[in-house]
């Protein structure tokens, strides 16, 4: 009866999905040489399900097939075919055995057009949803090329013009004078969307697009050794002040921000709606299966008094399972695992229905949020950005929370997700692999899901008679007005448990000779002298936050004088020295007008310096991500950059 009642109701939905009655198996593991160095761009072959997938650079793959079982055909360029039967129960470890290649063997088999290596059509275009083919000798990192598709870092290149990637441009922020514009005031951003996002361009051998590039968020990817904060703020606030790696006349001003971390135990109750794009343009191996297995992780962290429900979105809008306890997690999987995607993107119903279904749950006090999963892609219902944002605008005052997992590359819709994430009072994060989202939903499980202060603005107010003029580094798209800093009325971001936020100003000192401070005629109806109190004062600028309770109406303020001193590059922290090697790399993609003397070879040098411990391995990623820019571009480039 249930059943028979869904159809009536949802017909266009269930229209587009094919019956899964079978369970997916996951293989995964990594192809090595009988050395043991890695072997990537490997293909594989899974005959029986006409199944294709590649290994990524460190050799590694990941598959989903409808039986626990395979028989994998490996091949690699210069290594002999194998044939192996593996199963799902452990990682696999396969070995190659390499084969002499005479010197140009393979040069009949590329042709080479304006220069650039491009592979021959192949005929057999013949491999099944969810999974991804890739011919390794395609991967001449030719800039007439752009990335689609990823599992693990595996990719496909298609041609430029198949891109229909959507990103909002950004006009950097320039240098203020003081004496005109003594107030900074933005909102904090806690994303880091686009550091992952950049990561799968050169992972591919592609610079990333410009405007893909948000410096805020790649500064955030990473966590920093900050204090944890007393009984009387959700957060504590930090500061330091040194010199300008990329122009020794200018100096760094780092405001760190450290978020109380709540034990999980202690978590308030969960009301969750997975909120799920199944329609037709995630069909994809890098976005439905990997968002299946991403939400499969998520579904682990769940406690029995945490509840879960499931919404999706294709050419209608259904749920696939109403509001379930964390405790019973087959159900959840089982529910996640039998989505197919087909139809087109009605992604106005699905957020509305969302909504509905969390308010109908509301927990007083709990965590009330929506997890939407998507590429981005609504064509039909509310689809224009304006409309989404005022839709999106309208559901907050709900009090449940947003956050936008992002998926797949060719159609990635980031602008959108973008707008959503800010207005929803939550964050966006970008899901290219199986790693990511194990960072993003398991390791940072309390920062992502559990906010502890909200509508966080900041407000540097500086000394004209010590700085001449500043520059903000990243967070173009969250500027505010100095007035919006005392107006609770204001939307801001949020900070999540245990979160840290990290932002950089460049400033110039008095005295310093630039070329960035535009001359403005003197004022004729009023003075802007500086004060001679100001001039023998040690002060260099007062930062203010503001914030408030997740559940709060009225902000809080908090203050903190910065004093002028000067601390040797030499001796700043590796907080200091992490986050402005970050920032170079950022202005460097983005061939920033700021970049001054900034260069690849010194922002490793930077990076490398302020490695630290770094458990996880993520700086050590990006400083291979630095190092592999400087391949991809022209030789010579990355110096003179």
């Amino acid at each position: 009866m249930k059943k028979l009642l869904f159809i009536l109701f949802f017909p266009a939905l269930l229209a587009s999905w094919e019956t899964v009655t079978e369970k997916n198996h996951i293989i995964e593991g990594t192809i090595q040489e009988e050395n043991g160095n890695p072997v990537p761009n490997a293909d594989i072959y899974i005959k029986r399900f006409e199944i294709k997938a590649s290994t990524d650079k460190n050799g590694s793959f990941y598959i989903t097939l409808p039986r626990p079982c395979g028989k994998l055909v490996i091949t690699a360029p210069q290594f002999e075919e194998k044939t192996i039967k593996v199963c799902e129960e452990s990682p696999q470890m396969i070995t190659l055995k390499r084969m002499e290649v005479s010197p140009g063997a393979l040069i009949d088999e590329m042709e080479v057009t304006e220069s650039f290596p491009v592979m021959k059509e192949k005929t057999d275009h013949s491999f099944k949803s969810g999974q991804i083919a890739m011919d390794s000798r395609s991967k001449g990192r030719s800039p007439a090329y752009r990335s689609r598709g990823i599992v693990n870092q595996s990719y496909v290149d298609l041609p430029i013009q198949h891109q229909t990637e959507n990103y909002d441009r950004i006009n950097e922020n320039r240098f203020l004078e003081v004496t005109q514009k003594p107030l900074s005031t933005f909102s904090i951003d806690v994303d880091a969307a686009s550091y992952s996002n950049l990561r799968r361009f050169i992972n591919n051998g592609t610079a990333p697009i410009k405007d893909a590039v948000r410096i805020e968020e790649m500064i955030n990817y990473f966590n920093y050794k900050y204090p944890m904060p007393n009984a009387e703020h959700p957060f504590a606030v930090i500061t330091e002040l040194s010199d300008c790696p990329w122009n020794e006349q200018h100096r760094l001003l780092h405001i760190g921000l450290q978020g109380k971390k709540i034990p999980t135990d202690a978590l308030p109750v969960s009301n969750l709606v997975f909120l799920i794009d199944v329609s037709g343009s995630m069909n994809q191996a890098n976005k439905l299966p990997l968002l299946q297995s991403s939400f499969k992780l998520l579904t682990d962290q769940l406690r029995a008094e945490d509840k879960v429900a499931i919404v999706v979105y294709a050419g209608a809008a259904g749920v696939v399972l109403p509001a379930t306890s964390g405790a019973n997690k087959i159900k959840i999987k089982d529910a996640i695992g039998q989505l197919q995607a087909g139809g087109s993107t009605a992604g106005g119903a699905g957020i509305k229905l969302a909504y509905k279904i969390a308010r109908e749950n509301f927990v007083e006090g709990g965590n009330n949020r929506i997890i939407l999963a998507t590429d981005g892609d609504f064509n039909i219902g509310a689809s224009s950005d304006a409309e989404m944002v005022r839709l999106i605008e309208e559901e907050r005052k709900s009090g449940v929370y947003l956050t936008v997992l992002g998926y797949g590359m060719g159609n990635y819709k980031d602008n959108k997700m973008q707008q959503l994430a800010n207005k929803g009072n939550g964050n966006h994060a970008y899901i290219d692999n199986l790693q990511e989202a194990k960072k993003v939903l398991v390791s940072e499980f309390g920062g992502t899901m559990f906010t502890i202060a909200k509508d966080v603005k900041i407000q540097v107010e500086f000394n004209p008679a010590k700085v001449q003029g500043y520059r903000l580094i990243g967070y173009e798209n969250r500027m505010l007005e100095a007035e919006d800093f005392n107006d609770d009325q204001k939307d801001a971001g949020e900070l999540g448990s245990g979160h840290t936020v990290t932002a950089l100003y460049e400033i110039i000192p008095t005295g310093v000779e630039s070329d960035f401070i535009a001359s403005v005629d003197p004022l004729k109806y009023q003075k802007s002298e500086i004060d001679p109190k100001n001039s023998r004062s040690n002060e260099l600028m007062t930062v203010k936050l503001r914030y408030k309770k997740p559940d709060g109406d009225k902000s809080k303020l908090i203050e903190k004088t910065v004093f002028d001193y000067h601390n040797a590059l030499a001796n700043a922290s590796e907080n200091f020295l992490w986050s402005a090697a970050v920032a170079e790399f950022g202005m460097l993609l983005r061939e920033s007008e700021f970049r001054q003397k900034a260069t690849y070879q010194q922002a490793i040098q930077l990076a490398k310096k302020a490695k630290g411990r770094d458990e996880n391995g993520y700086r050590a990623e990006m400083i291979r991500m630095m190092e592999e820019m400087t391949i991809i571009l022209e030789p010579g480039l990355a110096e003179k950059n």
